[in-house]
């Protein structure tokens, strides 16, 4: 899927720093992703971050843990409006 492996990386990256300043950066890469992959790819590329994002938050603790809540949040809301 176009864009969705840079998109997962650049998220996890963010996840393992958890910076609440870099939230934007997340949303903006989830958006950009959305913006350029084909609307048939959409959903699916969009539940294959968020499994990624609930793998990461199992793994993850304090900041990394909220700042992986908060992605997934954005990514559901995104999956509703598919």
């Amino acid at each position: 899927m176009p864009g969705l492996a840079e998109c997962q990386s650049l998220l996890r990256l963010l996840v393992a720093r958890g910076d609440p300043k870099a939230i934007p950066v997340a949303k903006g890469a989830i958006d950009q992703y959305l913006n350029t992959a084909p609307a048939c790819l959409r959903g699916r590329g969009l539940r294959v971050l968020q499994r990624d994002m609930l793998e990461q938050h199992g793994a993850a603790v304090g900041v990394q843990r909220s700042f992986a809540e908060t992605v997934d949040a954005y990514i559901a809301g995104k999956l509703a409006e598919e």
